[in-house]
């Protein structure tokens, strides 16, 4: 069979729940949603961009996909994938840019904490990879 792929337009930054498994039940929801609308059958994977930063224990979220996916048909073996996107925090200070990970709220160039969070936070569906019969 060929694949084609597709995009998800939402953006999940705000909706992610404290709990990995509710989080998996919004992105099967979402997946099921998009194949609805594409009037597909079966998806082949998901491809997750998640911020560094953003609370998500990647382990625990492919555990719980691994399980919830198995409740709907559409997604019964699709298969997860995950890419970090690095975090990055802005200071307004010296408007330097530096990896929230190594440094946290405290800039390193000027080391004022007058900083903010550019990226790394995110969570969305990046791709979804569905199968088309041949």
């Amino acid at each position: 069979s060929r694949r084609r792929h597709t995009r998800s337009d939402r953006d999940w930054s705000s909706d992610v729940c404290s709990s990995d498994l509710g989080v998996t039940f919004y992105v099967v929801k979402d997946v099921k949603k998009v194949a609805q609308e594409n009037k597909v059958d079966k998806i082949d994977y998901v491809k997750l961009e998640i911020g560094e930063v953003s609370g998500v224990v990647h382990d625990q979220l492919i555990d719980c996909w691994n399980w919830a996916r198995k409740k709907e048909a559409v997604t019964e073996h699709a298969k997860m994938y995950i890419e970090t996107l690095e975090a990055i925090t802005y200071c307004e200070d010296c408007h330097g840019q530096y990896r929230t990970i190594d440094y946290g709220k405290t800039c390193p160039y000027c080391h004022s904490e007058n900083t903010y969070l550019l990226r790394g936070n995110e969570f969305n569906i990046k791709e979804i990879g569905i199968y088309e019969d041949s």
